[in-house]
């Protein structure tokens, strides 16, 4: 397991970012505020707050999931 923080800063981003992840084996999970969700719910992720960083917990942190992913990370939080 995995946590890294992202940014997915315009709607175009977050359609094209569970494009990429849904077809992934593993949970993904942003960590925000208390609450866990579905990484690969479109509609929960417009239920964040977009204009700041997020958390993303990445159950499987495979080659393929992070190069998938790389390009939304702005920090590895645990290696």
């Amino acid at each position: 397991m995995k946590t890294v923080t992202i940014s997915l800063p315009r709607a175009a981003v977050v359609q094209e970012f569970v494009n990429r992840i849904s077809p992934l084996d593993g949970h993904f999970d942003f960590l925000s505020e208390g609450y866990i969700l579905d990484a690969k719910s479109l509609m929960g992720i417009f239920t964040l707050n977009l204009t700041k960083p997020l958390t993303l917990r990445i159950e499987k942190d495979t080659h393929e999931t992070m190069e998938a992913i790389g390009r939304y990370i702005v920090e590895d939080l645990h290696g």
